[in-house]
């Protein structure tokens, strides 16, 4: 079987029944099938190939024969031919793509006995309670792609909370690990033995997800629905307080008690715990606890970086996971504490992210505007959280922080998705879509998968396309009541930010780039528009105004800029309406 997409074609074929096959040799046409010639052998135990054609063009006519080569060097007659052929996709044709791919993870690698889904690529017994929460939002998500039927969907997430109910749980929170023939806690870390409150929390945003999703009078949505319940109310959100301290604790074990003693203070990944234990109906904190324990004396921020200000947070924002985890389910937008919306937070942290890898501080090797993303992830020397600062970039870029990011930048991440398959998937992607990370100056790209990766990447794009898991999580009632307990407030202000355009409505060019002297901006308005236009320099200080409150109407205008006064070096001109903002990169150079 073959099937062609925009740069690769998936080949499968049956096993040769005879046992003396040693080798498969498969023969390509890249002229629809009028001649063949050999193109590479396999080992007799692969039976399917991703072939990455785009080198050889776009808008292929192909043919694909095998045969098989005994141990003995004889080969068999070629197979019938298979004709397919690659085409340019679209934008929702690239992001079916990707979703469907990466679903394989959740679906297919899911562990056979439970369900439940394992940590990374090679793991075999080992299942995280993270990952499984995000694979059941991905299983819906599945469901409504037509990847799997709503009755598939239903047992294998059923099978799951059955599995879940026997599982170790500490004062109802489930551990990092556990097996997943068993159900038995598998240590995270010596002292690490017991409940995971934060992976407890990701684990409860997809079955809380579930639960709403699962709405109909049938016995077994019933069962489903009641069995979660269940679990939910059984969960001592406040056991992990510490004695009733002003601050949640992330791990409690039966042997060491609180000894990790790690407190859950923001701004991180964590946020999502601080809403659940607001929202449990039986073992519930009051909602101030997220005014003493998650918000903190240096949770503010406020600074701009490369143009973008950020509201809360360290330096430059973080690692891009902590705009992901806590946001599959929890809908940002129209709800704001006393520091900001955290929509435009999780926004301008990734454009911070973005433009920080355009400009490239370290000399990485590919870094630029289609290629940019630092989070938690492998990398050539191991396992990092990168992010934007220098002993945490290393060079290695990780797909999940750009795709995971299309809700936020939807233009940016689109652009990044078609550079990463486009340009990198001969070696980047694979069976269940993107792996991990690569890293172009040390020639590396990971072999592995991780659930904690790929969760986001599926389920982010869908919050993009139809905020599937935003208004579905959203729709538990003691999700809204908690918000309300912790301080949260409707806000409107999203509804001035780009959150699903394909584009920008207008285009600008600079040219010459880099700039000696004088520069054109070029602007092309689709609709009628007042922007402001500023430079600022790599340490986001404004150096220059270059319109202030300019209306331009439909069609084509040019500006000139005199650079002269400049130093050489990074510059981003930032064009910004009241709905809308891009952020070009801008090389000076003086003669």
């Amino acid at each position: 079987m073959a099937s062609g997409y925009d740069s690769h074609v998936e080949l499968s074929w049956q096993a040769n029944p005879a046992s003396n096959v040693d080798a498969y040799r498969l023969y390509r046409s890249l002229d629809g099938g009028q001649s063949y010639s050999f193109y590479r052998s396999f080992n007799a135990n692969r039976t399917s190939f991703l072939d990455f054609t785009r080198a050889w063009g776009n808008n292929l006519s192909l043919g694909y024969r095998i045969s098989a080569v005994s141990n003995t060097g004889q080969e068999s007659p070629l197979s019938d031919p298979v004709l397919t052929a690659t085409f340019d996709m679209t934008d929702d044709e690239l992001m079916d793509m990707v979703q469907a791919y990466t679903f394989r993870y959740f679906w297919d690698f899911a562990h056979p006995v439970s369900g439940l889904i394992r940590e990374r690529n090679t793991s075999d017994e080992t299942v995280t309670m993270g990952g499984t929460g995000f694979g059941i939002m991905a299983i819906l998500v599945g469901i409504e792609r037509g990847f799997i039927t709503y009755q598939q969907g239903l047992d294998r997430i059923l099978t799951m909370v059955l599995f879940l109910e026997n599982a170790d749980r500490f004062h109802g929170a489930y551990p990092h690990w556990m097996n997943g023939s068993t159900g038995d806690v598998i240590p995270f870390s010596p002292q690490d033995n017991g409940g995971d409150i934060v992976e407890t929390a990701f684990l409860f945003e997809g079955l809380l997800t579930a639960r709403e999703y699962f709405t109909s009078d049938d016995v077994l949505e019933n069962i489903l629905r009641d069995k979660i319940t269940q679990l939910w109310e059984t969960v001592e959100w406040d056991w992990y307080r510490k004695l009733n301290q002003p601050v949640m604790y992330w791990h409690w074990s039966p042997n060491f008690g609180y000894a990790i003693n790690f407190q859950l203070r923001g701004w991180n990944e964590t946020m999502i715990v601080y809403l659940l234990a607001a929202a449990s109906p039986t073992h519930g904190v009051p909602g101030s606890l997220y005014q003493t324990g998650w918000l903190n004396d240096n949770y503010a921020n406020g600074f701009n970086y490369y143009g973008f200000n950020l509201p809360v947070g360290r330096f430059l924002g973080g690692p891009l996971f902590f705009t992901h985890y806590s946001f599959i389910g929890f809908d940002p937008r129209y709800v704001k504490d006393q520091y900001t919306n955290y929509f435009l937070q999780n926004r301008n942290q990734t454009l911070i992210n973005r433009a920080y890898c355009i400009s490239n501080p370290g000399g990485y090797t590919g870094y630029g505007d289609n290629c940019w993303g630092l989070t938690a992830s492998d990398n050539p020397f191991g396992y990092l959280a990168h992010e934007p600062k220098a002993d945490r970039d290393n060079g290695t870029i990780a797909p999940t922080a750009a795709l995971s990011s299309m809700p936020y930048t939807p233009v940016e991440s689109i652009a990044a998705l078609k550079h990463f398959y486009r340009s990198h998937g001969q070696r980047l992607w694979g069976d269940m879509g993107f792996r991990d990370a690569f890293n172009e100056t040390e020639d590396w790209y990971a072999s592995s998968y991780l659930a904690i990766d790929q969760g986001p990447i599926i389920t982010m794009i869908e919050n993009h396309r139809s905020r599937l898991l935003w208004n579905t999580f959203m729709s538990n009632t003691e999700i809204h009541n908690a918000l309300a307990a912790k301080g949260f407030e409707p806000d409107s202000t999203v509804n001035r930010v780009p959150v699903i355009e394909e584009s920008l409505p207008w285009v600008c060019v600079v040219g010459p780039n880099p700039v000696w002297n004088e520069a054109n901006i070029q602007l092309d308005f689709h609709q009628a528009a007042t922007v402001n236009i500023q430079l600022f320099n790599a340490e986001a200080k404004q150096v220059a105004v270059i319109t202030q409150q300019q209306h331009f109407a439909p069609g084509q205008h040019t500006l000139q800029w005199k650079v002269g006064h400049l130093p050489s070096g990074t510059y981003y001109l930032r064009i910004q309406s009241d709905a809308f903002v891009q952020t070009l990169p801008i090389q000076v150079h003086q003669r």
